[in-house]
């Protein structure tokens, strides 16, 4: 586990602040990821319109990377197992996975608005 030096409400609110951005960003990953996977690459090859691909392509990539540095603004407050950081990261690559996420962040959330470890 990584440990935070201290637990204060300062703290727990913060983090809080940090899970809600972090949520946000699973959202938004995992729709563009999903549009992108089941939308533009299909219409790419079974309609020939390539410029859904070459629109969202670019626009998920940079969603993709600002997701992934929310990732690790979070975690690097503490109090984060390995497997649960995995889980994170992991989830980017596969479509609909960021979906199932959020409820997760939010349970967190509640736990650190309570003081608690989720």
């Amino acid at each position: 586990m990584i440990k935070n030096a201290s637990y204060s409400p300062d703290n727990n609110m913060l983090e809080v602040q940090q899970l809600k951005r972090l949520e946000l960003m699973s959202l938004l990953e995992a729709t563009t990821l999903t549009l992108l996977v089941f939308f533009m690459v299909p219409a790419k090859y079974f309609f020939d319109w390539p410029l859904g691909s070459r629109i969202l392509g670019p626009i998920h990539g940079l969603v993709f990377l600002v997701y992934v540095w929310t990732v690790l603004q979070t975690v690097a407050g503490g109090g984060w197992m390995m497997r649960d950081v995995a889980r994170l990261v992991l989830v980017a690559f596969i479509p609909l996975a960021g979906f199932f996420n959020i409820p997760w962040l939010r349970l967190r959330a509640v736990a650190d608005l309570q003081g608690q470890e989720a």
